[in-house]
């Protein structure tokens, strides 16, 4: 028995190894090289580390993209061994640049670890939050509200192929035969310039104030009753005229639908809370020491501007 479980764990730890060895195999992989350096696969990988995970799939499947950011790890890293090769490691200035910036890649990456720490805490105490969130609804309902809603169908004119004149006469002509009892999507079908309007005959369905443009949402929600149809009016677009099709006025949303809203919230507030509290930490230690003199060195006196004269005016006799 013995035997047989040491034989497991030999076998296991050659997994292992194999498993460590294709993933170094992997990373070694040469995507590119000249004469001077390789571009590996570790390279990309790493260089990759700098885009937010969940943009990564994105985008590494643009064909286009990715080669232009390949191309630039072999130039960045062709251009710094030809650097090293020419000494300019050795140059004092650059290596205390090089410090300088090391330094802030460690501060930023200790900040995200910040970062990153706080919200696994605040999602350990999930429940307590939830409850605050609660709270925080409760006591401001009115700040929670769905906005009103109104569902809309439009037929456009464009300035563009006749002129402002012509596309409003176009307008006015349409608006007449709409309430002349004429179909309006059957209409937006024929004449609208709305590449859409062929397909959905102008409806535009569901949309909040801020969704559309400025003028258009006024003319829209200025109509009162259902069926009723806008006089002409001028978006950036062209000339329109609206028909209201619904409205829904704004409600109170239910918890479960603001929670979500009140709950980001809170953990940016929390996440933020404790990179300031580190930050303020540093800036006010009541242990620094501080040369204020050196600093008081440093700032640079400019030198005044001359000061205007006035021209003399003409001699008095």
């Amino acid at each position: 028995m013995h035997r047989t479980a040491s034989a497991f764990a030999l076998a296991a730890l050659i997994v292992a190894a194999d498993c460590i060895a294709q993933a170094q195999k992997s990373g070694d992989e040469v995507l590119a090289e000249n004469a001077q350096v390789k571009l590996t696969r570790a390279d990309y990988e790493t260089d990759l580390l700098r885009v937010p995970p969940e943009m990564r799939a994105e985008f590494a499947a643009n064909p286009r993209r990715l080669t232009m950011l390949l191309n630039n790890l072999l130039i960045d890293k062709t251009l710094a061994k030809e650097a090293h090769d020419a000494g300019l490691d050795r140059d004092p200035e650059l290596a205390r640049r090089l410090a300088l910036e090391t330094e802030r890649f460690y501060a930023q990456a200790l900040l995200a670890k910040i970062d990153r720490d706080a919200a696994a805490e605040f999602d350990a105490k999930y429940n307590d939050f939830l409850a605050k969130a609660r709270e925080i609804y409760l006591i401001n309902k009115s700040k929670y509200m769905t906005p009103e809603q109104i569902s809309a169908s439009h037929i456009l004119f464009e300035t563009g192929k006749r002129g402002d004149a012509a596309a409003l006469a176009l307008a006015k002509e349409t608006r007449a035969k709409v309430l002349a009892g004429a179909d309006f999507n059957a209409l937006a079908k024929l004449v609208s310039e709305d590449p859409t309007a062929k397909e959905n005959g102008g409806q535009l369905g569901w949309f909040v104030f801020e969704k559309m443009d400025p003028a258009f949402s006024k003319a829209a929600f200025d109509l009162k009753n259902v069926g009723d149809v806008s006089e002409p009016v001028q978006s950036r677009f062209g000339w329109h005229i609206i028909r209201l099709d619904g409205r829904r006025p704004s409600r109170q949303m239910p918890f479960e639908q603001a929670s979500k809203q009140i709950m980001n919230e809170l953990k940016q507030r929390y996440v933020k809370d404790a990179r300031d509290a580190k930050l303020e930490a540093i800036s006010q230690d009541p242990n620094m020491k501080v040369n204020q003199a050196a600093i008081d060195a440093l700032v640079v006196k400019l030198p005044e501007p001359p000061k205007l004269t006035a021209p003399a005016g003409p001699a008095v006799k």
